[in-house]
């Protein structure tokens, strides 16, 4: 299969335009058709090559050099770019050139001499537990859709779901009278996520109240859980939205945003005591180190642990 793409890609590459953009598009077709990445991964990855295509102009891929690549980094720093949105490039660009060489469109891939950007991991915010509850009842009756909206905040902070994940949940993935429901993470990974009570409930009202109406508007989408007004699958940028407005609503930093919620999720769930790996199974990660970050966002679990262990607490 690998010697056949690489037949039928090097003609392409070899015909007239922009060479870099051919090899990019090329590569981003691969990520999506032979590594089946998630979509917004491949997003990611095309709008880093698409900064380097600007940085390149008319340089050749095949005669950069590691203190070419090195201005390179130090343009991207110029850009007032995030430090991980600068470390992702990178990142897509070793796997871009490691895709080149196997293509045997480059002999060495000199972009692996290039070390890794360090970044500061930064601490996670949260939404205190009395806030979370201001938040929830923000939707009120007068609002077009309501029930659709407490619904969502319910599901997203008692499931700790990205927004992602949230958008693409369908009927069939929510089961109301287990309490769970069934979603896909990074990676295309499937997980259970605990459904409380009162987000079974209020997604229960939902599906009764105001569902229905949402459906015959576009019975294509109707297989989703959450539609817009319009009766298409709610976005994940649609979700965002809504959360910014009911936080803005409730009084809450107006910087709260659907990962906050999840972000809540698990520093509440460790707060109450739960134990390290199961909240690293709820939340999907794939390695503890990254729920590990959630012990030093709580307080309190931290001065509790302290005065039971320190000889002089």
């Amino acid at each position: 299969m690998a010697r056949l793409r690489r037949k039928l890609v090097r003609p392409q590459l070899q015909s007239r335009g922009n060479v870099a953009a051919r090899m990019s598009a090329a590569f981003v077709d691969y990520l999506q058709s032979e590594c089946h990445l998630a979509a917004n991964t491949v997003a990611a990855y095309r709008r880093d090559l698409v900064r380097f295509e600007k940085w390149l102009g008319s340089r050749e891929i095949c005669s950069l050099k590691v203190s070419d690549l090195a201005d390179y980094v130090a343009w991207l720093h110029r850009q007032d770019l995030a430090p991980a949105t600068i470390a992702r490039g990178v990142v897509s660009l070793k796997i871009f050139f490691r895709y080149l060489q196997l293509e045997g469109i480059l002999q060495d891939n000199v972009v692996e001499l290039l070390g890794s950007q360090k970044i500061w991991r930064r601490i996670p915010s949260v939404v205190a537990p009395h806030m979370i509850d201001d938040l929830m009842t923000a939707p009120w009756s007068e609002d077009p859709y309501w029930r659709r909206d407490r619904a969502l905040l319910e599901l997203l902070y008692a499931t700790g779901c990205r927004a992602s994940e949230v958008s693409n949940l369908r009927l069939d993935d929510v089961h109301l009278d287990e309490g769970y429901c069934k979603c896909e993470g990074k990676g295309s990974k499937q997980r259970i996520a605990p459904l409380a009570r009162k987000a079974a409930s209020t997604v229960r009202s939902y599906l009764e109240a105001e569902r229905p109406k949402l459906t015959k508007k576009n019975p294509r989408d109707a297989a989703y859980l959450f539609l817009s007004r319009r009766g298409k699958r709610l976005s994940r940028i649609a979700i965002w939205e809504l959360v910014k407005k009911y936080a803005a609503r409730a009084g809450i930093d107006p910087e709260v945003s659907p990962h906050s919620l999840r972000h809540s999720f698990a520093t509440h769930l460790l707060a109450g005591g739960a134990d390290l790996r199961h909240v690293q199974e709820m939340m999907g990660h794939a390695s503890i180190a990254t729920t590990q970050i959630y012990t030093h966002v709580d307080q309190s679990r931290l001065k509790k642990v302290h005065t039971q262990f320190h000889p002089r607490a």
